[in-house]
């Protein structure tokens, strides 16, 4: 079969929610013009900004860069590499592609660590949280973390935007879960024109928000990626309500493949209508007395900080660490 687009080339992937099938050269293009669309419409960074790359070693790390080298000038580019500290599983022998490709296209590499930064390994805070029955996913543990390192790390290094691989099902999977819980506030923050409420934030932006997974899959097979062969340990320890809803989500894309982008674009034209309509204009987030950074109004300390006390940490520590 011959690609829809060029018709001159072989079809090597088929896209559900267009009906399209593609040859890879196509694929490619029509992926670029999707995400600098993204990256255009809602002003995700602008072409003097130096943004700093999450890299996992994952799949959608490595398609996030192998796209944005393309569109963004690569002296401006950093990848952060962050080390969980997860017994048996080895983050830094996952991403050595992605420090491989840094290095032949001029860009800066950040690796780091849990350990580092706050002076646990992620396995060393689960046992401790298992020791003392607090009942947290070790997703969510991970997350909370990993937000506080990037945005330290992107606010010490002078960058202008801290860039995630997150993909359109992660997203939606996001949405949904806020709606569940009600939370208009985390609705409205996860909109990319959403207001900024510390001044020690690094802003945060998804290009491939409109990226389905199963393009993100397709086009790391097409390019000879190599799948991790081991997933995290702790990827289905206490499944979390996300892990969830992906399973749900799954289900519904096969009986409507277009689903997650219809609610994506519903998300986004709500949210784009309140902050239009709404003065959102909110007080400087306070900073928590333990370790400096930004904490939720109303809070006595940051969430982070607060986690590490229930697991016995007393002092939380505030430095930051990374070998460039």
């Amino acid at each position: 079969m011959l690609c829809d687009v060029c018709s001159a080339r072989e079809a090597v992937v088929y896209q559900r929610h267009s009906g399209r099938a593609l040859c890879f050269k196509c694929f490619r293009e029509d992926l670029l013009r999707r995400v600098s669309a993204e990256v255009r419409y809602y002003r995700l960074f602008t072409p003097n900004d130096r943004i700093l790359i999450a890299v996992s070693g994952g799949k959608d790390s490595f398609v996030l860069l192998d796209l944005i080298k393309d569109i963004h000038r690569s002296e401006l580019i950093g990848i952060a590499i962050i080390d969980e500290g997860i017994e048996g599983y080895d983050r830094l022998s996952q991403a050595k592609w992605a420090i491989d490709m840094a290095e032949k296209f001029g860009m800066e590499v950040y690796i780091t660590s849990f350990k580092d930064s706050i002076g646990f390994t992620l396995t060393e805070l689960i046992e401790m949280a298992e020791k003392r029955g607090i009942r947290i996913t070790p997703c969510t543990l991970c997350g909370i973390i990993k937000r506080r390192i990037l945005n330290r790390l992107a606010r010490h290094e002078h960058f202008d935007r801290v860039i995630t691989a997150h993909n359109l099902n992660d997203e939606v999977q996001t949405i949904v879960m806020d709606i569940l819980r009600l939370d208009l506030a985390r609705l409205v923050q996860l909109h990319p024109l959403s207001p900024l409420l510390s001044s020690n934030f690094v802003r945060r932006v998804k290009p491939l928000r409109r990226i389905f997974e199963y393009e993100v899959t397709q086009y790391a097979f097409l390019s000879g990626f190599k799948f991790q062969e081991e997933d995290c340990p702790y990827i289905k320890a206490l499944p979390s309500l996300r892990a969830r809803i992906r399973s749900r989500m799954f289900e519904m894309e096969g009986i409507k493949p277009s689903y997650p982008l219809n609610i994506i674009e519903w998300h986004d034209r709500v949210v784009k209508k309140i902050l239009s309509r709404w003065d959102l204009k909110m007080p400087e987030l306070p900073l928590c007395p333990l370790c400096g950074e930004p904490m939720s109004y109303g809070r006595k300390y940051c969430a982070l900080c607060e986690l590490l006390m229930k697991l016995g940490v007393s002092a939380p520590q505030a430095g930051h660490k990374a070998k460039v």
